[in-house]
């Protein structure tokens, strides 16, 4: 498995460095002219190409030249593109008052060539400088573009450069047009996570329902948001554009996945709601053994800075890849350039890495987190708490257990690829005929690859928290862990799923109040902008954001519990093999059992009688 991290990681190292040094995300960022010259910046000459290399340090914006009769030839347009310090925002209707414009504002709408006092005296001016009438036009963020803001003028251009551009770029201009939301939308999900470990860390019974309440409230509203808005597109007769259509169908799929999930969340908060006091009491008992080591609460906050540093990087790697083209003179001595032949697999193996590495950072986390939680668990003086538990359980992590670390998340890796497979097949066959029986099989995979994937987390976490006991590798915890819980799952189960419930409500309510603010910050430029995928990036960022920091209690509950089992099994209460839980602990179980099943304390007597498994507790590497 070294070896196998060894070439994922030179992999991801290798597309790194090629996208730096064949991409040119400074394409997409600004926008660039038909000579190769980047608007924006200073620019390196291209071979055969006398116009390019130019300065544009002060021409910030892109003009068409013939922006109202744009075509599309042999997959290039078929106007001339041009960089200029500012759009004309007042209509241009002949060469004179071109050349006034260019030496007023210093804008000069002709090819770079041609100097601004022969715009009327030059025969060959009408093939070098704009078509006339120039429109009145405004910047627009998306490639720093000129739009025109004629209505006949703005409906040509938008459909030729917004249908016909190619959907990858469509969806990077998306998110690069609206990179300010995104980063400003998990900074809202960090503050929602912050207020949600508050209230988690004091938990009383009023915010408890206060809690319920406003996840209740969210789910609604989200529901609400996305139906009314997919009826607004609906009933909206000025949608033509490819990206008005995507929105609008990607809305109906948001809406209609929001309501089921709000409607299983909804019957199952009816269900369980009497148990609420239980809850109250559980959070006590986690908050107890945090207590014990309160820095454990500041796990997430280096876990979010690398998170965060990892998507920086993630997401320039993918501007690179997706702006890597050889430059290739044409005729006119104008640049075109040519996707380099293999990068689109490259997206692929980067996703991957995406995947990997996100859940990585988060493994690491959980087993820090399980091994200093297993360190003051098995203490027998509860008065004088070790020393140092995190950075002994980082030590550890480091030196001993990276291995384990790896395979648990490569594992949710494997899972997670055949469903961004399904979910790219079901894409690509939408506008294809499809079977009712295709369509069942598809969400029926759908289906058991999220519950598998939901299992394996939980057996991962049960893992980690085993490894850090016993200090043996991934599998044989698995093995273990799997084994004990199967055998001892009446003490524990119930309480254990419950309070895992109530924390990914907690991850529900801070997902649901930053897609909402998505939602209305992206519908404000639903014409030019592709903002389903940037709102998905939104939701798949915020609950990653919720689950780093949220998952110290879900982690804390687990390898609590966990604990207690194995203490179950290798003691009994006596004065010879007395408990590593404290009364209050043990009592709270006992209570809980009782509630929950009458024979409890019979089968926890009885467990005891029967073969123990192989866990051995205590028994851990030293750290020197």
């Amino acid at each position: 498995m070294h070896s196998r991290l060894r070439h994922a990681v030179c992999c991801m190292v290798f597309i790194m460095g090629y996208s730096v040094a064949a991409g040119a995300t400074g394409r997409l960022l600004f926008g660039y002219d038909s000579f190769g010259n980047v608007c924006g910046k200073k620019n390196s000459p291209v071979e055969g190409a006398p116009l390019s290399g130019q300065d544009m340090t002060l021409k910030k914006h892109v003009f068409f030249m013939n922006s109202c009769n744009l075509e599309v030839k042999d997959v290039r347009l078929s106007s001339t593109v041009l960089c200029v310090s500012s759009c004309p925002e007042e209509q241009l209707d002949t060469l004179e008052e071109v050349q006034l414009f260019a030496n007023n504002s210093g804008s000069f709408l002709c090819v770079y060539s041609l100097n601004s006092f022969n715009y009327t005296q030059n025969p060959n001016a009408g093939s070098l400088c704009p078509s006339l009438p120039v429109p009145p036009s405004k910047p627009f963020p998306l490639f720093n573009r000129c739009i025109p803001q004629t209505p006949e003028c703005y409906s040509v251009f938008a459909s030729v450069l917004i249908n016909d551009v190619d959907a990858l770029h469509r969806i990077l201009s998306g998110i690069m047009s609206g990179r300010d939301t995104i980063l400003g939308l998990c900074i809202l999900a960090l503050a929602l996570s912050l207020a949600v470990m508050f209230t988690f860390r004091f938990v009383t019974t009023l915010l408890v329902h206060i809690f319920i309440a406003l996840v209740v409230l969210g789910l609604l509203f989200v529901c609400g948001v996305l139906w009314w808005l997919y009826y607004d597109y609906t009933y909206d007769l000025s949608i033509e554009l490819d990206t008005e259509r995507e929105n609008m169908e990607c809305l109906l799929g948001f809406a209609i996945v929001s309501t089921v999930v709000t409607a299983v969340l909804l019957v199952l908060i009816f269900v369980l709601r009497k148990r609420i006091k239980l809850t109250v009491e559980l959070f006590r008992v986690i908050n107890k053994a945090i207590g014990s080591s309160p820095f454990l609460l500041f796990q997430p906050l280096w876990t979010f800075a690398i998170l965060i540093f990892f998507w920086v990087l993630w997401v320039a790697v993918l501007l690179s890849l997706g702006t890597a083209g050889a430059a290739q003179v044409i005729e006119g001595g104008q640049v075109e350039y040519k996707p380099l032949s293999g990068i689109r697999y490259m997206w692929w193996y980067h996703l991957i890495g995406l995947i990997w590495t996100s859940e990585f950072i988060l493994a690491c986390q959980q087993m820090t987190i399980a091994g200093a939680v297993a360190t003051c668990y098995f203490n027998r003086n509860k008065n004088d708490p070790p020393d140092r538990p995190i950075l002994s359980s980082l030590s550890v992590l480091f030196c001993y257990h990276l291995g384990t670390v790896v395979k648990g998340s490569f594992v949710i890796t494997m899972v997670r690829i055949p469903r961004t497979v399904l979910v790219y097949m079901c894409n690509a066959l939408k506008e294809k005929q499809r079977s009712v029986w295709s369509r069942y099989v598809f969400r029926c995979c759908f289906c058991c690859f999220w519950c598998l994937d939901r299992c394996l987390r939980h057996l991962n976490q049960n893992a980690y928290t085993t490894t850090a006991i016993n200090a043996t590798d991934f599998c044989a915890s698995a093995k273990d862990a799997l084994k004990l819980l199967s055998k001892n799952s009446s003490h524990f189960t119930s309480v254990n799923r419950f309070g895992d419930f109530i924390i990914f409500l907690g991850k529900v309510l801070v997902v649901c109040f930053t897609v909402f603010g998505g939602l209305m910050a992206f519908n404000y430029n639903r014409a030019l902008q592709v903002w389903a995928i940037p709102l998905l990036l939104v939701a798949f960022l915020a609950y990653l954001v919720a689950h780093s920091f949220l998952s110290v209690f879900e982690t804390v509950l687990d390898a609590l519990f966990l604990c207690f089992t194995v203490d179950l099994e290798t003691n009994d209460g006596s004065s010879e093999k007395p408990y590593f839980m404290d009364q209050e602990f043990l009592s709270f179980v006992t209570r809980i059992n009782k509630l929950n099943d009458p024979r409890a304390q019979k089968d926890k007597n009885s467990l005891r009688k029967e073969e123990g498994t192989e866990l051995r507790p205590i028994v851990r590497p030293t750290v020197r």
